[in-house]
């Protein structure tokens, strides 16, 4: 229970934990989609609009967190909005859909460590990618075997791995820098009249709002969180525009270091590892591979901690009794949830087929629009609902010009969700995503029979309690 949990996080570590898990692999294989999506170096307009709604829809994330700083995040918010017209249905979906977006996000970064392993190794196939992919993520699941203790120092150390490799980057950009390569637009760059600009939009936002993904972080912890009605605001903020200064660094300094056509180019190294590119053009190859050795480094870093999460996500529901039971079994000697990351690695594997035979773009727009429906639109309502149904509720952070933040974050969400089938041709991601749902309802249905509680009993109504520490 939450209760039992000790706040120790403090504004610091919050932050920090929010951009570990928003600066992972996603930059170094986003640049070139990036720069595909809007043809051309304007491919900044995706980075900050991206920035622009992982803010706004941060504030929503931000006035909730800071009201129910409990351990759960989306799940507690959804809880508390709708469990008086629909019991437990919306805490559900959201750990239904998690259990397909939060491999699918993972499945990403093993898919960039494959491409990146690719500069290692330049003869490598698509057979031998496609089985050194699987086995990445055999062994990720192979170390969570474990207890959560012995994880924590092998994540720290990655995590500064993490850091050099950035570092390192942004560096070699600048010693070689061309302005006029970074800031000579085409023609037309930015004709907000023609269809086409719209639709490069629209793909660059889902681009980048997947790589401010993890602004969250802290408020799925937000029981362990110290005066949460201030640090978790605060920790929002602070991320995403640490994170956007960083990623804005790195995609002007790649497009003052590499032409941009070359990253138009399916078979150039640019186009598959275009951090390996710049260091091989500015400082040789030598220097390209250990920093190429890095990012692997990091991407294998951002599968394990996110599965690490992640299969806790189907856990910690079950044993509020808002998920199937058997989701809250422990291994019998260390402790950790056995079927949560058994289902998890498994539906990463399957997201990382899925994008070696189609392409990273694909798949990035296919976990972006599962998000939408249960957490991104229905979080933003539960923001409103929860002001209606308990106005008494202590709001120690109240979302800044509301209800415009949550109108803004709704839209770039629906431009998101709208434009997904025509940025990922053939896939339907949208009718993928609603048969996602619905079997998720259906599921619901046979849950809530054998449990006996709504729609085949009354509703209970559970109000969370009043943070003592805000």
């Amino acid at each position: 229970m939450s209760g039992t949990l000790s706040r120790r996080i403090g504004l610091f570590q919050a932050t920090a934990i929010n951009m570990s898990q928003m600066c992972g692999i996603g930059p170094f294989v986003t640049i070139p989609l990036m720069v595909a999506a809007f043809g051309g170096p304007q491919a900044v307009i995706g980075w900050i609009a991206g920035a622009v709604l992982a803010l706004v829809d941060g504030l929503v994330w931000a006035e909730l967190g800071a009201s129910l700083p409990g351990s759960g995040g989306s799940y507690v918010y959804l809880r508390e909005a709708f469990q008086y017209r629909t019991g437990r249905l919306m805490p559900f979906l959201f750990v239904w859909t998690a259990m397909l977006f939060i491999p699918l996000i993972m499945s990403t970064g093993v898919v960039g460590f494959v491409q990146y392993l690719g500069y290692l190794w330049p003869s490598m196939g698509q057979g031998e990618g496609d089985l050194v992919g699987l086995a990445v993520v055999g062994l990720v699941v192979v170390l969570l075997w474990r207890k959560v203790e012995s994880i924590a120092r092998l994540t720290t150390v990655m995590w500064g791995v993490m850091i050099v490799a950035v570092g390192a980057v942004i560096v070699a950009c600048y010693s070689d820098f061309s302005p006029t390569m970074a800031f000579s637009w085409p023609a037309h760059a930015v004709d907000l009249t023609r269809g086409q600009f719209w639709l490069g939009f629209a793909a660059g936002l889902t681009i980048g709002i997947y790589d401010y993904l993890g602004y969250n972080t802290a408020a799925y912890l937000g029981a362990e969180v110290r005066r949460p009605g201030r640090v978790l605001p605060r920790a929002i903020v602070f991320s995403i525009t640490g994170i956007m200064a960083i990623y804005l660094l790195l995609q002007i300094g790649v497009l003052g270091a590499i032409d941009w056509h070359e990253m138009l180019d399916p078979g150039s190294v640019a186009s598959r590892s275009v951090a390996s590119a710049v260091l091989e053009r500015v400082w040789g190859p030598a220097a390209a591979d250990v920093v190429t050795v890095l990012i692997l480094v990091t991407a294998f870093a951002s599968v394990l901690t996110g599965l690490l999460g992640g299969s806790r996500v189907p856990f910690d529901a079950a044993n509020d009794r808002v998920f199937f039971r058997s989701f809250g079994r422990l291994h019998s000697r260390h402790h950790f949830p056995v079927l949560g990351l058994v289902a998890m690695g498994t539906m990463t594997a399957v997201g990382f087929l899925i994008g070696r035979h189609t392409d990273l773009a694909t798949l990035i727009s296919l976990l972006t629009t599962v998000m939408v429906i249960v957490q991104a639109f229905a979080q933003i309502l539960a923001a409103t609902v929860l002001r209606r149904r308990r106005p008494d509720l202590p709001r120690p952070y109240r979302m800044w010009l509301y209800p415009a933040p949550s109108i803004l974050a709704a839209a770039g969400w629906l431009v998101i969700y709208g434009y997904a089938d025509r940025n990922a041709p053939g896939l339907h991601p949208i009718e993928w995503s609603l048969v996602w749902v619905a079997a998720g309802g259906l599921a619901f249905l046979v849950w809530s029979r054998a449990e006996r509680v709504w729609p085949f009993a009354p509703a209970e109504i559970r109000e969370a309690g009043v943070p003592t520490e805000v």
